[in-house]
């Protein structure tokens, strides 16, 4: 076997790197889908490994950096390169820098789950659904305000327990979602009958 051949063969340590950073981007993509946490919870035999074996490949390519400098594995720093993108782009995604100034946020807790609407001034409203065991998840919809009513024209949910009408009582601070046999608004605050408002205009 030539010099070339055994150059260009992957090393145990470039195998590592590159399988770990692709599993570690996979566990982090999963906050798109219930939350990292309850992922762990769930695949904590698979995501565990995988986290320690990008730990050892984070600290075997800083060693690799330190002994050789520029003859470290253009493989792994890539890998960790990669990794780190997408960490700061997911940060990036989450973070308030490219989104539409808020107008309102209001939360419904109960039991198991608490709801956050997020309303922005450009017309897109957010719901934030957190539950037990670390389970998150981000709707997203459209809005309007007619008068003390807000009016969802896309839907932040994917059921009925939120309607696609709430009103608006800032005297209560409060958006109440249940209406009474003749389709008035019952406005007495009760468990789970209003989203309280957190910040408003």
């Amino acid at each position: 076997m030539t010099t070339e051949n055994k150059k260009s063969k992957l090393s145990a340590y470039d195998i590592i790197a590159i399988v770990s950073a692709v599993g570690l981007i996979g566990w982090i993509i999963t906050d798109f889908f219930g939350g990292m946490i309850i992922w762990l919870l769930s695949y904590g035999l698979i995501i565990i490994p995988i986290t320690l074996l990008y730990t050892f490949s984070v600290f075997d390519t800083f060693i690799s950096l330190i002994r050789k400098g520029n003859r470290t594995s253009k493989i792994k720093l890539t890998s960790h390169g990669i990794v780190l993108f997408s960490i700061i782009s997911f940060n990036l995604y989450h973070s308030e820098i490219y989104k539409s100034e808020r107008i309102m946020t209001a939360v419904l807790k109960d039991d198991l789950y608490h709801y956050r609407l997020i309303l922005r001034k450009n017309g897109n409203v957010e719901n934030q659904a957190n539950g037990m065991f670390g389970f998150s998840q981000t709707f997203h919809g459209k809005y309007k305000i007619e008068n003390d009513f807000i009016i969802f024209s896309e839907k932040p949910y994917d059921n009925d327990f939120i309607p696609d009408t709430l009103l608006i009582d800032k005297e209560q601070n409060a958006l109440f979602i249940e209406k009474d046999s003749k389709g008035n608004f019952r406005t007495e605050k009760e468990w789970l009958n209003h989203f309280e408002i957190e910040t408003s205009e």
